[in-house]
């Protein structure tokens, strides 16, 4: 294990496990995928599938969960998904249940050439308000297993002012505090809709210069939408913003949410995470804040956001 206690996976033990369980699939060739993730440690297999591990026992859960749920969201979605095909389990001296799904062709968005980022924008808009109008009803409410997302901003309150406290001169705390509070203060009033969880760019795929599709939903749930929205600083800027929010429809207190999410994921790196990380964050912040400061700061409302 690393110090963080997530495991190091070689293909090796990938190797292992896919041949002792679906020995049918024992001769395919195993790469390791180049962009990894970090809850899950991924893996070519073949041409056409790959196989998801968890690295860490907070992660297990999400195995079962895109199992039952992916086949479910897939035919309601402009876009593909990765399709579950079969649950694996622990052995080879692996402690957690771990996945093969369907490989989907494309270049993760972080490294991909975007055509048209006006067009992407609306794309991945598009996309999110297709998953939003799937019936939420008997989907996992927001929770440990997506990591509060979906849930209440105000679950990371404290973990956010620490690292306010702790990035003290370091960025602009007054601002940032600023904007933290008036993301407090625009709590979800409408019903719980799917969120997706980690629309991040590592999980959006692009092919010939547009979105083509989006995967790991290992944070999926039911609830307040406004995480789906941190890419619009992350991965998105300018007229690509701009279109996404306009696809999107979101209201003030969404969008405000929304900018709490991503500073506090970003404040997060910036306090505690890699030094191969904190530029990012740091450009996250600081786009943040300067959008709220062009807004005039004002108060977020609390309507519904239509979401059909």
């Amino acid at each position: 294990m690393t110090g963080d206690d997530r495991l190091t996976i070689e293909t090796d033990l990938v190797r292992r496990l896919v041949a002792g369980q679906f020995p049918q699939w024992a001769t395919l060739p195993i790469t390791r995928v180049t962009a990894d993730g970090w809850d899950n440690s991924s893996f070519r297999l073949g041409e056409t599938m790959k196989v998801r591990l968890p690295t860490a026992a907070r992660y297990a859960a999400q195995v079962e969960k895109e199992h039952r749920w992916l086949p479910r969201l897939a035919p309601r979605l402009p876009l593909p998904i990765p399709r579950p095909l079969a649950i694996g389990a622990p052995g080879e001296g692996y402690p957690f249940p771990w996945s093969i799904q369907s490989w989907l062709p494309g270049t993760p968005a972080a490294s991909a050439r975007i055509a048209d980022p006006r067009r992407l924008g609306a794309d991945l808009a598009g996309f999110l308000r297709a998953l939003q109008a799937i019936d939420p009803r008997e989907g996992p409410p927001a929770g440990p297993h997506s990591f509060f997302r979906g849930g209440p901003l105000a679950v990371y309150d404290a973990e956010t002012r620490r690292c306010l406290r702790a990035l003290q001169g370091e960025i602009d705390s007054a601002g940032a505090t600023a904007l933290w509070e008036a993301a407090l203060a625009a709590p979800w009033q409408g019903p719980a809709v799917w969120a997706h969880g980690d629309v991040a760019a590592g999980n959006l795929l692009v092919e010939n210069g547009r979105l083509s599709a989006v995967i790991d939903f290992g944070s999926c749930a039911v609830g307040d939408p406004a995480c789906d929205l941190v890419v619009a600083w992350t991965l998105l800027s300018g007229e690509g913003r701009a279109a996404f929010r306009t696809g999107l429809g979101a209201d003030e207190g969404t969008w405000a949410r929304a900018r709490g999410w991503a500073l506090w994921k970003a404040l997060l790196v910036l306090a505690e995470g890699a030094a191969a990380s904190r530029d990012q964050a740091r450009r996250v912040v600081a786009a943040v804040l300067a959008e709220r400061q062009r807004s005039g700061g004002r108060r977020s409302a609390t309507r519904k956001w239509p979401t059909c």
